[in-house]
């Protein structure tokens, strides 16, 4: 029997016209249609008259759902991934069940279409030949700032998802770790209330600040860092670093130290034997 094929489906991000004639023929076609969220997927699927049967397929049961869409691939039907809006698997689900069809030697079709992540960056102003997309950052402070600092010598257009509860904590903390840079964040694209706010990272939290309620889907995009970044200045002694490290971050000295350790480009080891040397 003829194995069938995984069609990797992109939706729109929120206007319902932004979707291809070719992926709606798949929607039409297609034996089944896995979706992140069956009820957020059947208003699309109610605005273009399609009936195809349809069955969740999200983080929490992403495992347990491939290996009953791997028998149906198996059995030759034909499978549409789609998550609630843009392109599957982008800070999405279906990583597990494109990986397995690779593995079986499953034909995987990509259908482009909608993603909020070029979306943002085509309309920022800030450069597009070179990008890093970084999905979300962590939601706990000491972990953003790691994150943050691992990121600020990546010579590249750095892209993140934000919740809105968080945005204005991690505008703060990019500010801190990033610098002035030159920044954009893309709110609610292609809805109604869509909206780009440009300008540095102080500049655009000191805006966001003045608001009573920030709401909506975002994407913040930041500029590259300086090609000739000034080389990083830390405390003294390894010991006050380290200090420094916990004061700042709250972190617990075993993790503090492996911190330093990655700003200064040693191995733990290394700093915990400085330290010694100090004393």
């Amino acid at each position: 029997m003829a194995q069938g094929t995984l069609y990797l489906v992109a939706t729109p991000i929120g206007n319902l016209e932004d979707i291809s004639p070719r992926a709606l023929r798949i929607l039409r076609e297609a034996d089944l249609i896995a979706c992140e969220d069956t009820r957020h997927t059947a208003r699309l699927l109610a605005r273009y008259e399609i009936g195809t049967p349809r069955e969740s397929y999200h983080k929490f049961n992403e495992v347990k759902r491939t290996l009953r869409l791997m028998d149906l691939l198996q059995e030759g039907k034909q499978v549409a991934l789609v998550s609630d809006s843009g392109t599957p698997l982008v800070s999405d689900p279906g990583y597990e069940i494109v990986a397995a069809c690779r593995r079986e030697g499953i034909r995987v079709v990509s259908v482009p279409g909608p993603s909020a992540v070029i979306a943002a960056l085509a309309g920022s102003g800030l450069p597009t030949d070179c990008f890093f997309f970084a999905g979300f950052l962590p939601a706990r402070g000491s972990q953003r700032k790691r994150r943050l600092e691992e990121l600020a010598a990546v010579p590249a257009t750095l892209i993140f998802y934000e919740a809105p509860h968080r945005l204005l904590v991690s505008l703060s903390d990019m500010a801190a770790i990033l610098g002035s840079r030159k920044a954009a964040i893309a709110r609610e694209l292609t809805k109604i209330h869509e909206e780009f706010l440009t300008g540095t990272l102080p500049e655009l939290l000191k805006l966001l600040e003045a608001r009573t309620k920030i709401q909506g889907e975002i994407v913040v995009v930041v500029e590259r860092g300086g090609a000739s970044a000034k080389p990083a200045v830390y405390p003294g002694p390894i010991r006050r670093h380290l200090e420094e490290e916990m004061r700042k971050t709250g972190l617990p000295r075993n993790e503090a130290l492996k911190s330093i350790a990655r700003q200064r480009g040693i191995t733990r080891k290394q700093a915990y034997r400085m330290i010694m040397d100090e004393e």
